[in-house]
């Protein structure tokens, strides 16, 4: 059992009946809940605030309070020390990202003013994350949702953004356009995005807003994109074989639409035929004007996955042949 007595009031002024035992983690914490009203925007300030008779938590037969479920006795002691001094000292053996989840489960703030400890670097991370939240947050709306907004308006349920420096310069060939497809992409000049995307931990925390803004199919990484045309080489036959200039830049893909999965897909001519194009058909024993096959007739490489049964006979396996029966 841990007692926590406000240090203003003293131990001698506070009864024992003005006293609240917290239960968490199987430990015992005896606190007078002044210390928690005087940070009201708190979860335990909100429980023991002038809105207590309205709460959810109820104490239980004995009178104490359960609360906390999921944090460890010790964290939840070095939190106790927040309320009675502004900050939260790290314990030993306790990583910075269990405390930071228990500092977001009681509303208490995680800034470098509240949290000290041993570990700069992950400390450092964890702010490092909120910043990047707040900043893609500022990204997203200014930059990005508009390129998604005119994607959007032309009928569009997906948009591919590259991000280009400010001192990039994009110059296609008219007649020897880039051949992988670039011209459906769009392009935001923003060095202070480029830089942004360059930490792989920024486009983690990137996805995740995204996914939380209910977007799907989301990719974020690195790519090459053609900048200028380098040369024309002629291929044998007289092909031209294009050679641009490739610049490794950050690129967003993310899709809106609903019923994916189901507009992807080819529509075939279905039509009777009297000759048997389809070599499984064929080692079946199925009547010809009852065959329905689908064109254009299906290359080598797909009658490698076709179902093969064992053939009846040496001329089965023949199409043109005919059948001994008839």
């Amino acid at each position: 059992v841990f007692v926590y007595e406000n240090a203003k009031e003293g131990a001698r002024n506070v009864r024992t009946s003005e006293r609240v035992t917290l239960i968490v983690d199987n430990t015992r914490f005896v606190v007078d809940p002044s210390i928690f009203t005087a940070q009201p925007n708190t979860m335990l300030g909100r429980m023991f605030g002038s809105g207590r008779e309205h709460n959810f938590t109820r104490p239980n037969e004995k009178g104490e309070y359960e609360v906390a479920e999921g944090i460890g006795s010790t964290v939840f002691r070095a939190i106790l020390d927040y309320y009675k001094t502004g900050i939260i000292r790290c314990p030993d053996g306790i990583s910075i990202p269990e405390l930071r989840e228990a500092c977001d489960y009681l509303c208490i703030s995680f800034e470098y003013s509240t949290i000290k400890c041993r570990d700069l670097s992950a400390l450092m991370h964890e702010l490092s994350n909120d910043g990047a939240r707040r900043q893609f947050e500022f990204y997203l709306e200014e930059m990005i949702l508009p390129l998604m907004v005119a994607s959007a308006q032309s009928g569009e349920r997906e948009c591919h953004i590259v991000v280009l420096t400010d001192d990039d310069v994009v110059d296609w060939d008219e007649e020897y356009p880039p051949q992988m497809g670039e011209e459906y992409s769009q392009i935001i000049y923003s060095t202070k995005l480029y830089r942004f995307f360059k930490y792989i931990e920024n486009r983690d925390v990137a996805k995740s807003v995204l996914k939380e803004r209910g977007l799907k199919k989301i990719r974020l990484g690195i790519e090459g994109y053609p900048t200028y045309k380098e040369k024309v080489k002629k291929r044998p036959g007289g092909r031209p074989e294009v050679i641009y200039n490739y610049v490794q830049r950050p690129f967003i893909r993310m899709s809106w639409e609903k019923e994916e999965g189901k507009s992807r897909h080819v529509d075939f001519q279905c039509v009777k035929s009297k000759s048997i194009t389809n070599l499984a058909a064929a080692a079946a024993d199925i009547p010809q004007d009852q065959l329905v096959v689908m064109h254009p007739t299906p290359q080598v490489d797909e009658l490698d996955i076709l179902p093969i049964h064992p053939p009846s006979g040496n001329n089965d396996l023949d199409p043109d042949a005919q059948n001994p029966m008839l």
